[in-house]
């Protein structure tokens, strides 16, 4: 038994350097806020992916598209970002619009990771009905800014996962403000 266990454990961390030695994981957060608000109300606000101005850290979206249900694929954004550094944007393609189940999934086609140190990012945002009650949930999947090994510190796992995480507590801390939190 001692064997196996040390056999299994050798395999373990044989996987895990041979893992790392390829390079990084794919990230994924996802973050929630309950809302003092129908879900209907809630969706009114953040459910046109034409229109990001609810979220603190945009000036301006320019769309190009019609956010249509039929062809998603069609609508870009791009986001500009209040700055003091020049205009830093985001752009980003529609990928799946579902007005009925109030969802929407996006993917970023170009950021510099100087801006938000991520690489093939993805994202769905929905807002759910708990009881009445909106909840929203918003996840993603990324890599880091950096895709080989040893990246710098601005661009490794902590960093772009800092980076998201601060994007999506800003706009559900911006939505709890407006809407109010449910308990």
């Amino acid at each position: 038994m001692k064997r196996f266990l040390a056999l299994t454990l050798g395999a373990t961390l044989a996987l895990a350097g041979a893992a790392h030695a390829h390079g990084p994981v794919r990230l994924k957060l996802e973050l929630d806020q309950k809302l003092n608000a129908t879900p209907d109300e809630v969706w009114a606000a953040i459910g046109k992916f034409e229109d990001m101005g609810w979220h603190p850290a945009i000036a301006k979206t320019e769309i190009t598209g019609d956010g249509s249900v039929d062809k998603p694929e069609k609508s870009t954004r791009i986001l500009h970002l209040k700055s003091d550094a020049g205009d830093p944007t985001i752009t980003e393609v529609l990928s799946k619009i579902q007005p009925d189940k109030r969802c929407y999934s996006y993917r970023i086609e170009a950021v510099e990771v100087s801006v938000l140190p991520v690489t093939n990012y993805a994202s769905t945002i929905c807002v759910k009905d708990e009881g009445g009650k909106a909840t929203v949930a918003w996840r993603g999947g990324f890599y880091r800014g950096f895709p080989n090994n040893e990246p710098p510190p601005d661009q490794n796992d902590e960093a772009a996962i800092a980076a998201v995480t601060g994007i999506y507590q800003a706009g559900l801390d911006a939505l709890a403000e407006r809407f109010g939190k449910a308990e």
